[in-house]
């Protein structure tokens, strides 16, 4: 297994060492050799002109130490021991190598290291092969990266104060700070602490009572049950599923064209994760139902039970990737590849955590990932995204009806038809009937032409007859102008249409999975394309995960699984990230779930644990943690408590000037951290705190439509009024969270773009957090803000009548958990006087200055940094 992965080229090909060349210098690990410094630079900035393609620029290959002495057309690239008649060094320093244009150019400190290392003689770790195939070659180097390592848990390590470390994560956090100088900080207060849980776990503010009740709660465990409480509150899963669909990149509609399609059952999908968090599915069977429920269940997908239905509904996360399929103007192949690529950059940031889409041209310019690699993990998902045997969304629906469902709306329909096949009847009697009421206005001869006429189609008719039905227009009765001539019989029909249409909307409602599936049959096979151009495939690939990680876990998947209908490669690679044995899987979710709850993740780069990413702060943390989530059964819920348990979390933002000049990213986690609330959470916490938020769960999105200026604001435009439309009545869906409120790509909700909300471009790996002059105009000018803080102050009004010290107090309290101190009660007093003076001279007949000025007041407080950032 070591001799087979120490070399690996990308297109499989296994070289073993031969002998050591007379001129091949090995040196001890301390030096600068060939395999540590010097290779890196060139792969990412030279090696996919010379090495990787099967004829490499200008004959020189410059992957092997030995083939850069041996040079190419233009003789030796290295001369050991002389860097100044190196030509290598030569093209490097006058900027013709790499070429301008490549985004690769070398730094005058990767120039200084290459000089080096020639002056040393050029040294090597190890002897070369004599040869080499083309593509990427896979060294022990490259395995020894900490991302690839086995997850393996680490020995607490040694702290001097152990009383302020109680805890495993404390125990490695503090040993961290202790070798720079510094302690933990003091511990937050228990209102900061309540605050900081409910935003953390619910995305929402604290009530008065639940601070009161905390702050007075003197038992030992009052912090512990705390939790329990909030993460067994369903707000919990509407908090945490956001995080989750973020990087699985879900919306709403379809992306890519102008038009951007709705997508109608995606918000199931939305609803499985909020379902999955609360009831605290294990992680590893989460991560499974949605890469491969519809494996997990037996086809015909008919009259399904409920656990059935969830698996299916699962997958939905394999169809959020852009779909431009059922555009007639786009490259239809070039589409269809645009959405697997879109999905497999999904799969890879979102459990990988690794930059895999990057190795689907070439091979990865700085991780160990070679272009077969991408391919290979492509054919995981080929047979149910085959893009030769193409499904358009509509296509890939699965209907829930079941053969009762069916049965009960076709007894339905049968006694519809029947209302109307007797409207007909009596339809055709009216119509008759009128029709002989306008022959008596005709004479004889008239008569006799028109009822000739009647059931002759108008262009067949003579021209007499013509004549008369232009002279008479009345003898043309239809069903549609029959009002005009009767509307008594106008009005008995219409209610029996009505009649049968209230009856149709007695049938089971027809709901849709927006879901993948796949069938054993669909056994295209995959190729890498040259370049990622899919018109110029090369050669045939299987289903396997990454090849780096061979030493740690089998990457090699079954094509085809007997045992089930479908290819059973997605269910294998699922399994194979969950075994407990995969380096990658666990650290990459507790770093997320880090990450949401100390404001800044072990690793920084969530989404790229790769060389470009930023290696861990606490490595052996790291790995602690992860080790611990798989020993707990995945148990995410137990997860987030170990966290918040910890001293860690719980410590007070830091006042020591010392520790915040040394560590002024909070990078050793000796304080809290501020965080800025998200978009959807200042929306949600507003409404919450207005007493207007509707706590209805799941179910189809609350729709967003175009304001007369051209702002998106949550509405049902009625359409058939003209543009801008009266906005139809939402029954209090307004009101409701944010994760309900739908995703469009290209509707993105003013407030929440305003505040950095993130488009869908296929996913969001790590939001972003801006400060910018629009966000302040949008608290001081938008018509949200303005109409919530309006209704907290009618609230207030209506709790405390005119005391208003009554009202300040309750309103510091729904803000920001806590009372005003007694300069901030004076200065709100004073406030409300002297706004109250100012609307007064400016009032209409219909205002009440008290309640605009304690609205001016509660929106004042809506717009603080108090509010909108949590320590």
């Amino acid at each position: 297994m070591i001799l087979r992965s120490i070399i690996l080229a990308g297109l499989i090909g296994t070289c073993l060492v031969t002998s050591l060349s007379a001129e091949e210098t090995i040196v001890p690990e301390a030096e600068i050799s060939y395999e540590k410094q010097i290779r890196p630079i060139l792969q990412a900035a030279c090696f996919h002109c010379h090495g990787e393609e099967a004829e490499v620029d200008g004959g020189l290959d410059l992957r092997l130490r030995r083939f850069m002495v041996q040079g190419g057309d233009s003789g030796p690239a290295v001369i050991p021991g002389k860097p100044d008649e190196s030509y290598l060094l030569d093209r490097i320093s006058s900027g013709e190598m790499p070429p301008s244009g490549s985004g690769h150019p070398l730094s005058s400190e990767q120039q200084d290291l290459i000089t080096r290392w020639i002056a040393q003689s050029a040294p090597t770790l190890r002897s070369e092969p004599d040869t080499l195939a083309p593509g990427m070659v896979i060294l022990p180097e490259d395995q020894e990266w900490w991302a690839y390592q086995p997850v393996s848990r680490p020995e607490l390590p040694e702290v001097r104060k152990s009383e302020l470390a109680e805890q495993p994560i404390d125990r490695f956090v503090l040993h961290k700070l202790e070798e720079s100088g510094f302690e933990f900080s003091p511990l937050a207060d228990r209102k900061t602490l309540i605050r900081r849980a409910c935003f953390d776990l619910w995305g929402l503010p604290p009530t008065p009572e639940m601070v009161e009740e905390f702050v007075n709660d003197e038992q030992p465990d009052a912090w512990e049950r705390l939790l329990d409480r909030l993460l067994a509150d369903d707000h919990f899963g509407e908090r945490w599923a956001r995080h989750w669909l973020d990087v699985a990149g879900y919306a709403d509609s379809e992306g890519v064209t102008t038009n951007d399609p709705e997508r109608k059952w995606a918000w199931q999908y939305r609803d499985y994760v909020i379902k999955s968090l609360n009831k605290n599915k294990p992680y590893n069977l989460f991560v499974q139902e949605q890469l491969a429920g519809d494996e997990m269940v037996t086809p015909p997908y008919k009259n399904m039970p409920p656990d059935a239905i969830e698996k299916l509904i699962a997958t939905g996360f394999l169809r959020m990737a852009p779909d431009g399929t059922m555009s007639k103007q786009l490259d239809d192949d070039l589409t269809k590849n645009e959405v697997v690529a879109d999905t497999v950059e999904i799969v890879s940031s979102i459990f990988l955590g690794l930059t895999v889409e990057c190795a689907q041209c070439h091979e990865h310019r700085y991780d160990p990932i070679p272009q077969a690699d991408y391919y290979r993990l492509r054919a995981v998902f080929e047979p149910a995204l085959n893009w030769k045997k193409w499904k358009t969304p509509n296509q890939r629906s699965i209907s829930l009806y079941t053969d009762e469902d069916r049965a009960q709306a076709a007894e339905i329909e049968a006694e519809a038809k029947k209302i109307l096949d007797e409207r007909l009847v009596k339809q055709q009697e009216f119509i008759d009937r009128n029709y002989d009421k306008e022959l008596e206005k005709l004479t004889e001869a008239e008569r006799e032409i028109a009822v000739a006429a009647r059931e002759i189609a108008e262009k067949d008719r003579t021209p007499e007859q013509k004549a008369v039905y232009k002279k008479h227009p009345s003898l043309s009765i239809t069903a549609g102008s029959l009002y005009l001539y009767d509307k008594p019989a106008a009005d008995e029909l219409k209610k029996m249409a009505d009649a049968a249409a209230e009856l149709r909307k007695t049938k089971p409602e027809e709901l849709f999975v927006r879901a993948l599936t796949e069938t054993a049959s669909d056994l295209t096979p995959t190729f890498v394309f040259n370049r990622g151009d899919h018109q110029q495939p090369k050669q045939e690939v299987k289903p396997a995960g990454l090849s780096i990680l061979n030493h740690v876990v089998e990457s090699q998947i079954p094509e085809n699984d007997p045992a089930i209908p479908s290819t059973g490669r997605r269910l294998a690679f699922a399994k194979q990230l969950t075994s407990g044995q995969h380096p990658l899987t666990s650290r990459v979710i507790v770093n997320r779930i880090w990450l949401h709850l100390l404001g800044r993740g072990i690793v920084i780069t969530p989404s790229d644990f790769g060389r470009l990413g930023t290696p861990p702060s606490h490595p052996l943390l790291l790995d602690w943690l992860a080790d611990e989530f798989v020993q707990q059964n995945w148990d995410i819920k137990q997860f987030i408590k170990m966290v918040m348990l910890s001293r860690t979390y719980q410590q007070a933002l830091s006042t020591d000037s010392a520790y915040l000049t040394s560590d002024p990213d909070i990078a050793l986690f000796g304080s809290a951290r501020l965080k800025r609330v998200e978009a959807e959470v200042l929306r949600d916490m507003v409404l919450e705190i207005s007493g207007n938020l509707n706590e209805k769960m799941y179910g189809p999105p609350v729709p967003v439509m175009s304001d007369p200026v051209g702002q998106w604001v949550i509405g049902i435009e009625n359409l058939s009024a003209g543009r801008p439309g009266k906005v139809l009545e939402m029954h209090g869906e307004d009101l409701r969270r944010s994760v309900y409120v739908q995703v469009r790509r290209t509707r993105p909700l003013s407030i929440f773009e305003v505040f950095d909300n993130p488009r869908m471009e296929p996913n969001c790996e790590l939001r972003s957090f801006s400060t910018v002059a629009p966000q302040s105009l949008m608290l001081m000018n938008g018509d949200f803000i303005m109409q919530q803080a309006q209704d907290f102050a009618t609230l207030l009004k209506t709790e405390y009548e005119d005391d208003t010290a009554q009202k300040i107090n309750h309103l510091w309290q729904r803000v920001y958990a806590r009372n005003p101190d007694q300069s901030e009660l004076a200065d709100a007093q004073q406030f409300l006087i002297e706004q109250q003076e100012t609307l007064t001279e400016r009032a209409g007949k219909e205002d009440d200055p008290a309640l605009l000025a304690m609205a001016n007041l509660c929106q004042i407080l809506l717009s603080s940094n108090e509010f909108l950032y949590i320590d």
